[in-house]
């Protein structure tokens, strides 16, 4: 944060007053500015349905003006949902400002289904709002309240460029609309006083004192801490040669990695946490490793219905993991890094597939490729957009993964909206670059959401990846029963081999 004023004369005391204020975007969030382009539309969206009860109108519709009046008491919990992109002159750095226009009516939108509405539609129309990028001239985020779904429920469409948040940020923002007590109190909205906008000089002139002042203050750690010091950047050169090393490996081509465009569809589907949780404590592992494990074989469907061989393909995920400590939970701008994990979709047996994923979780929590890509993050932060926007087309040439699937842990209690329960919410991560599908999950109250986000071209039978989703799971969750459910042989010991036991120990 960046506050600027005069020092004035109060009489007795002296007091500052701070002419304007802005806030600097970091390279990570900046980054999700020069990856959109007219095809890649680079903001993180979810749809969730409620049980529409308490905020139906006399005449059955939905009480807009309700929902409007609540998220205005909400929005001072979250400032950065007022501000908008400004750009310093001559290096073109974006940075936040207040929108001193800011018009609530304009983010929250409404709108219906032909009645009675149900999924297949609402999936439509959750694609079409996916495919519009957001005004880059107002705050980056919508929400769009939609009525007229049959059973007598509405949705919540929501939207928010990725340059203001990460999934784990994301889940704070959702708590700040939703509450775990369907009686909770109302609040008065505070009034909006936007804080001053500075000129194209005086942001160029800041940041200028910033560049020559950050390589001082690097300089004072190293003196106040020489031995510190060197052994954090021993370690940072390590976790960066192996996160770079890792980044020249390209994964193969595949039916899903060709050149996208504008338009989107999106789908999804629901499991249950209990079945997840079955293949999880039979196997060992974790929660994620059931998912990855799941992927790959879905992929392995895909690809085998697309006439490809996955046996002979590297297939490789990029995994976001949050780098957010806890004392940065609820703050916005993106706090993530990455893994990199090839997926085995060439193993036949859900079992054996389950196994090499879990051996390459384990691999990945013992490297330092998170800590690498958190380093190179914080690295670009000073550095020159110019060469970031070659970075960002040199990436839009060769994508080290073919797919990007992310899982966010959401609350397990019902939440709910001015009274209004929560019944599901599917998230959406963007695509970029050559990814033609995206796949993001949410769990919730005992269930995990998947969202499937894809190219109108480039995945016109993204239905049949669902199904294949659903059926690589039921040989998994099946494997994982008939484990269960096989007698010993006499004489023999039963249990897991040491790398599976390994991951049960570890997981958390």
């Amino acid at each position: 944060m960046r506050q600027r004023g005069a020092v004035a004369d109060g009489g007795r005391e002296e007091f500052t007053i701070a002419r304007y204020a802005y806030d600097r975007l970091s390279a990570l969030d900046n980054s999700f500015l020069m990856f959109e382009d007219g095809r890649s539309h680079m903001h993180v969206a979810s749809t969730a349905t409620f049980d529409a009860g308490p905020l139906t109108t006399s005449e059955g519709g939905l009480d807009i003006d309700r929902v409007r009046d609540f998220v205005a008491s909400r929005l001072h919990r979250i400032p950065r949902y007022r501000q908008k992109l400004a750009w310093v002159p001559i290096e073109n750095q974006p940075v936040w400002v207040d929108d001193e226009r800011f018009n609530l009516a304009y983010h929250v939108r409404h709108t219906s289904l032909p009645r009675p509405g149900d999924d297949r539609q609402l999936k439509r129309l959750s694609a079409r709002v996916a495919s519009q990028q957001l005004d880059r001239g107002k705050p980056l985020w919508e929400v769009w309240f939609v009525e007229g779904l049959e059973g007598n429920r509405f949705a919540m469409i929501s939207k928010v460029h990725h340059c203001m948040v990460d999934g784990v940020s994301g889940v704070d923002l959702l708590e700040v609309l939703l509450d775990a007590r369907p009686d909770a109190p109302c609040e008065d909205a505070p009034i909006y006083i936007p804080r001053g906008v500075p000129s194209s000089f005086e942001l160029l002139r800041d940041e200028i004192l910033d560049r020559v002042t950050a390589p001082l203050q690097a300089l004072g750690r190293i003196v106040r801490d020489p031995r510190g010091a060197i052994g954090e950047v021993s370690e940072s050169v390590k976790a960066l040669g192996e996160t770079v090393l890792e980044g020249l490996k390209l994964p193969s081509e595949t039916p899903l990695n060709q050149e996208i465009g504008p338009y989107r569809r999106f789908d999804w589907v629901t499991f249950e946490i209990d079945q997840v949780k079955e293949v999880k404590n039979r196997f060992g592992g974790s929660l994620n490793d059931v998912v990855l494990t799941t992927v790959a074989g879905a992929v392995r469907r895909f690809l085998s219905r697309r006439r490809a061989d996955p046996g002979g393909l590297t297939f490789r995920v990029m995994v976001p993991v949050s780098v957010r400590s806890s004392s940065e939970r609820g703050t916005l701008g993106n706090k993530v890094a990455a893994w990199m994990a090839d997926l085995p979709i060439g193993e036949p047996d859900p079992a054996g597939r389950y196994a090499k994923v879990c051996e390459t979780t384990v691999r990945l929590k013992h490297s330092k490729q998170a800590m690498g890509a958190e380093i190179l993050t914080r690295v670009t932060d000073w550095t020159p957009s110019t060469l970031l926007a070659l970075g960002t087309r040199l990436a839009h040439r060769g994508l080290p993964f073919n797919l990007v699937v992310t899982n966010v842990p959401g609350p397990q209690v019902p939440l709910y909206l001015l009274g209004a329960r929560m019944a599901e919410i599917y998230p959406l991560v963007p695509l970029f670059a050559r990814l033609g599908l995206g796949v993001a999950l949410f769990s919730y109250a005992g269930r995990l959401h998947w969202g499937f986000n894809a190219d109108w071209d480039v995945v016109p039978d993204l239905h049949d990846f669902v199904r294949a989703v659903e059926e690589s799971f039921a040989e998994l969750h099946a494997a994982a029963l008939a484990e269960r459910d096989a007698e010993p042989r006499p004489g023999s010991r039963r249990g897991r081999d040491p790398v599976t036991l390994q991951v049960a120990r570890s997981s958390a």
